[in-house]
């Protein structure tokens, strides 16, 4: 039976749809949210994370989030960054550019 739609993915999609073509998909139980294709965040037990590296790491660890598991590194958006839409998309922005780097190290 397939999975419903979670709203929550759904809004958080939209609410970063200003960044261009910003989408979900279920993945793993939760959500992974796609910017041209390439995830540069995730959705689990209603929390949101963003793509980290060495780049923004510090970012994070000031405003005291949590990383997401051991192996991949996603961190929890701080409520006070997620409220602030300007915020919420330079953050998201990083993270993309950093699933974009990422992506083309793949291909060499």
């Amino acid at each position: 039976m397939p999975k419903a739609r979670d709203d929550y993915a759904d809004y958080i999609a939209d609410k970063l749809s200003g960044l261009g073509d910003v989408w979900s998909r279920a993945m793993f139980g939760g959500y992974g949210i796609f910017h041209e294709g390439l995830m540069f965040a995730l959705i689990s037990d209603g929390v949101l994370y963003f793509k980290v590296d060495d780049s923004n790491r510090e970012m994070y660890e000031k405003a005291g989030s949590s990383k997401f598991g051991h192996g991949i590194s996603y961190w929890e958006v701080p409520t006070e960054v997620f409220e602030d839409t300007a915020r919420l998309y330079e953050w998201a922005d990083i993270s993309i550019k950093i699933a974009k780097a990422k992506a083309k190290k793949k291909k060499k």
